[in-house]
This record gives structure tokens, sequence and C-alpha cells, in this order.
């Protein structure tokens, strides 16, 4: 396969009419569709386990949590790979081309085809996801003031994409066919590549490989690194689809993983002088309370679809909603809304001078996931005799939910290119991004204490109770994870330095 593009002579970062470089809405349409494809296809996920393929609820969240885990660990090797050979446009390509590979191999309605394809789609993530991210900080300095709104406006890209692949593919996979849902995320990810194809150019010398002579050169029998490269990746496929198969072992990779990038994070701190140490300390405290941050926000993917499903009353002015597409649309869909209000709140507090430091926000957003998750808890309280919650009260949750969100994710993709030394800014990428992975994996372990017994899954009355007693413990627990750090805020700020 070949990526290649030639170094061309450094192009202006040329800025559009609001101020931001041209070539970043180039890279939000991108992901844009990628991110359709992305979250059309996990919304059907557990569902279609449980509903199709007929797997037990334990099972099915294993199997979510082991997809969930590889598909946001793999962008720390893909990370690595971009920043040592391929550079981050050769990695955004042929990531996106395994992607769209993935869906479609989803869409094929064999027995074989549902590990292969989340397989292809896990390691053409590793590429993509990382790569996509890093190359809109190339478009700014450090302290740019526009990068934190750059960060917004690419993030609000991310969940329009995210809400109509939500809906649409929830939609066709629930009501018509879970194979034509998965096939219909595959077309958006190819429409994601086209846009990406055509405007890469514009990026001049960013994300062009380090050293490109050097990834050029044979390995042995004449293979290029590259090359080789692109088919050791291809390789992983099936020993993924083995740990499909053998997910119990995921506890063991997940934590052992999480220990090592802890200690490969510290080895590269205490290597480096003071100021430096001290930023990459701080970004790794945010990265683990980003990590628990996860562990109770994906539960939308895992057991809030399912309770949606069973305990939500979906029905308005008489017509009943689909459950999957509500419940995949409510989080981004909140998102795009709250987005503007977010991109005004900030420069606004920070003329004031009473902008929250990053740690205080990223405390705030435990604290406001914590309301949300009550909020379903006490609808849960209230609705004993019918077990079915009040859809408003879903809305609302959710509410609480999205705005504790937008306090953590776009803020932390924007501290992470800060805080990290631009060597290895893809690579702690990764790593931020696999704290996710521990995140989703954790949010599976949560997910499976809701499982609710075959013999009262079609009695909202019955099942109603085996939700309300783990959203109750997920609220509390936020509520105070987010008090803590609020306490240590200033001191993990002091450790940023002069990043802002």
């Amino acid at each position: 396969m070949d990526l290649t593009e030639p170094r061309i002579p450094e192009a202006p970062v040329a800025p559009a009419a609001t101020g931001h470089p041209k070539q970043l809405y180039m890279l939000f349409f991108t992901e844009m569709w990628e991110r359709f494809s992305f979250y059309g296809m996990k919304a059907l996920l557990l569902a279609y386990m449980i509903s199709e393929l007929k797997f037990d609820e334990p099972k099915g969240y294993a199997i979510l949590g082991s997809y969930a885990a590889l598909v946001y660990t793999m962008p720390m090797f893909g990370g690595m790979m971009s920043d040592r050979f391929l550079g981050g446009r050769k990695a955004v390509m042929y990531g996106g081309i395994l992607m769209a590979i993935g869906h479609l191999v989803l869409a094929l309605p064999e027995d074989w085809s549902f590990f292969y394809g989340m397989a292809f789609i896990i390691c053409g993530n590793g590429f993509f996801k990382p790569n996509i991210s890093s190359l809109v900080g190339t478009l700014y300095s450090d302290n740019d003031p526009r990068k934190d709104s750059a960060f917004s406006i690419f993030y609000m890209g991310i969940n329009i994409g995210a809400a109509l692949g939500g809906l649409l593919c929830g939609y066709v996979g629930q009501q018509i066919n879970w194979h034509y849902g998965f096939g219909l995320a595959g077309l958006f990810m190819i429409l994601g590549l086209v846009v990406f194809s055509i405007g890469k150019k514009s990026l001049g010398n960013n994300g062009l490989p380090p050293h490109p002579e050097d990834l050029k050169k044979p390995v042995f029998a004449g293979i290029s690194k590259e090359v080789v490269i692109y088919v050791a990746t291809l390789a992983v496929i099936p020993v993924i689809v083995a740990l499909f198969n053998r997910y119990e072992i995921m506890d063991f990779i997940m934590f052992g993983l999480g220990a090592l990038s802890i200690l490969y994070i510290l080895f590269i701190a205490f290597r480096m002088e003071a100021a430096a140490r001290y930023k990459l300390f701080a970004a790794l405290v945010l990265i683990v309370f980003s990590a628990l941050f996860w562990s109770f926000y994906e539960q939308n993917a895992g057991s809030l679809n399912l309770f949606a499903m069973r305990n939500v009353d979906m029905h308005v002015m008489g017509v009943e909603l689909p459950a999957l597409a509500v419940n995949n649309f409510l989080p981004p869909g909140w998102v795009v809304v709250l987005s503007f209000f977010f991109a005004w709140l900030w420069p606004t507090l920070n003329r004031k001078g009473i902008e929250p430091n990053t740690p205080t926000k990223f405390g705030l957003s435990f604290v406001l996931v914590g309301l949300g998750f009550y909020v379903f808890y006490l609808g849960c309280v209230t609705s004993q005799g019918s077990g079915l919650i009040p859809l408003f009260t879903f809305i609302a949750g959710y509410f609480f939910i999205i705005c504790g969100e937008m306090c953590i994710s776009p803020i932390g993709l924007s501290m992470i290119t800060k805080l990290s030394p631009a060597r290895i800014v893809a690579m702690m990428m990764g790593i931020w991004f696999f704290a996710s992975a521990v995140g989703e994996f954790l949010a599976s372990k949560i997910g499976a204490l809701m499982s609710v017994p075959q013999n009262v899954v079609d009695n909202p009355v019955l099942s109603l109770p085996y939700y309300a007693q783990i959203l109750n413990q997920i609220g509390l627990w936020s509520l105070g994870i987010g008090v803590v750090l609020i306490l240590f805020s200033r001191v993990i700020r002091k450790w940023m330095g002069d990043v802002r």
C-alpha cells in the first residue's frame, strides 16, 4: 500500500474568516464522518449481541468492554508509529481504510464477521484517532489562545457525527436490520476518507513522516519499513479475534498496560528538567482521573442502552420512539447544543479573571456527572409503580452528564498537546485515549453489576431495582471524586507551570 506524500515547501497555515486556519474545517469534516461510523456501529453492539447473537448479559458486557478497551488502547501504539515512522497523515489514511473494511465486514450476515469486523475497526482506530487529533494541534503554537477554542470546534464535529450516527444507525439497526445499520456506518467512514484524501495537501508539511528516507529503506527481502508496519498490523487482527474468544484475560492485559503506561510516563519525566517533568506529572494526574471519569460516563453505550430499552417511557404524543436511537442521540446531541455555550463561557470567565483552572474543570466534570446519575436514580425512586421513568427525566440526567463531559474531554485533548514535549505528543495523545480504554473497560464491569436476570427482563417493575441501586452508587462516587479533585486542583495547577 503506497500512501506516500512528497515533502513540499512549507505552506503557511491560512486563517479563515473566523480566525481559525481553514485546515481545521477539513479535519472537522473528516472526523465528523468517521465518528458517524464509529458511534453508529457502537450504538448497536450490546443490543445486537443480546438480541441477535443471544449472548447472556454478563458475556455481552464483557465483550463490549473488551472491544472498547482495545479500541482505545491501540491509539497508544498508533501514536508511537506515527511519531517515529509514518507521520500523522499516512497514519490517518491507513487507519481510515482499516476502519472502513471493518464496518463493511460487520455488514456481512456471517458468523465469523462480527469479531473480525470489530478487530479491523480496533486496528484502524489505533492509527486514525490519535493522529487526527494531533494534526489539529499542529495548526497552532502551544500557547496560541485559539487552541482551546479549536479543539472545542473539533469536538463539536465529533459529536455531530456521533449524534447522526447513533440516531440513524441505531434506528436502521433496531427497526430494519442490524447488518444494514453496520453497513450504513461503513459508507460514512468512506466519506470521511474521501474528505481527508482531497484536503490533506493543504496541511503543508504538517503530519509528514519524520524521516521519509528511512521509512522507505528495505528491512528484509526488499520490503520497506512502511510495508512491514502495515502487514504487522494486519497480523494483529486474528490475535484480537482470539482475545474476544478468551475475554477473561483482558483483566490482566488492561491493568498490566495501565501500570506500564504510568511507569513509562514517569521514566520519561525523570529524564527531563524540572519544569518539563512537573508538566508530565500534571498530565499523568489528568490522565488517571480521566479514566475514572469514563468509567462512569461510558455507561451510555452499555447499561444505559438496555435501561432505555427496558425502563424509560419512550412514548411521545402516542408515538413510541426507538430506544437505541434516542439513547445514542442524546449524549452527542447535548454536546452539539452545549458546545456553543461552553465556547462562550470559558473565554467570558477568562476575561473576568474567574475562569476555573484545568484541574478544577476536571473536578467539576465529576460533580456534574454525579448529579446526572442521581437524576436517573431519583427517576427510578419516583417510578417504582410503573417501572418506567419519564423520558424528560432521562433527558435531564443526560444534560448534567454532558455538561460534565464538556468540562473534561475537549479541554483534555488540548491540555495533553500543551503539557507534552513535541517529540512524544502523539504517543501521549495515545496514552490519553488509553485512559479512555481503561475507563471503558471499568465501565463494562460497572455495567455488569446492573445485569438483569432473564426471567425479569420483560417486566419493567421487577427490572428497575437492578438499575436503581448502581445508578445511585455511581452518582455518589462521582460527586465524592469531584470534590477531592477540586480540593487538590491548586497543587496540580502549580505543576503545569506556564501552560494555561
